[in-house]
């Protein structure tokens, strides 16, 4: 069995392989605020398991063997965070850090059962897809905010971002997963938007605020 630190690891390795297949050290370390030769430890570890390809001086590579272990710990992750939202009442700015203790619980049958009571859902309350118990995910075809022009009309899918400061940002813009959205102006100085939605006119969203949102066109 993983240990939590091994498979806090693996996410990290995870998220950064969507990113790059080749993941150096200097990354990973960054990614979860340790040192290099912290990193380099566990690496070696992760490599013993057959869950990481690693060479001294060369790239990581997570193997297949990996992905597989590190989606499944995403999974319990994602279901935990949909559970606490959908059935326990919790906020979307609350479950992160719930659901970072639930998803090193060891027993499938418990996830299981709670995919059932949930229906299966294939994405977590911040729009993220849920990897299923083979380890594959449901890909989708979202777009950056960014990528859109004034006039445009975008529907809020999913977050880039979803830390509690965040999401709190976004609740005070009541700014939701499935908010319309209507690009009235873009800003000519700072790029920032003139957006409308919902009962709220004429609301300015700054690029860093924009950027963060993931959308689909109406």
């Amino acid at each position: 069995m993983p240990s939590q630190a091994k498979e806090n690891y693996l996410k990290a390795l995870y998220h950064l392989h969507t990113q790059n297949a080749e993941i150096s050290l200097s990354e990973l370390g960054a990614n979860l605020g340790v040192s290099k030769p912290t990193a380099n430890d566990m690496i070696k570890k992760l490599h013993k398991e057959g869950w990481v390809k690693y060479e001294r001086y060369r790239p990581i590579y997570l193997t297949q063997k990996g992905i597989f272990k590190a989606a499944l710990v995403i999974r319990k992750h994602r279901l935990s965070e949909m559970f606490l939202t959908q059935i326990m009442g919790f906020g979307w700015e609350e479950v992160h850090d719930i659901a970072e203790d639930l998803e090193h619980i060891n027993s499938e049958m418990f996830f299981d059962r709670m995919d059932e009571l949930l229906g299966f859902p294939n994405v977590d309350p911040h729009g993220s897809s849920i990897p299923n118990k083979n380890g594959e995910v449901v890909k989708v075809n979202y777009k950056s905010f960014a990528d859109f022009n004034e006039g445009s009309t975008v529907v809020v899918k999913a977050l880039r971002d979803s830390s509690t400061e965040f999401i709190q940002y976004l609740n005070k813009k009541e700014i939701r997963l499935g908010t319309k959205i209507v690009i009235n102006q873009v800003e000519p100085f700072d790029k920032s938007l003139i957006v409308s939605y919902e009962n709220f006119s004429f609301q300015t969203l700054s690029s860093s605020v924009y950027k963060r949102l993931l959308v689909s066109e109406v």
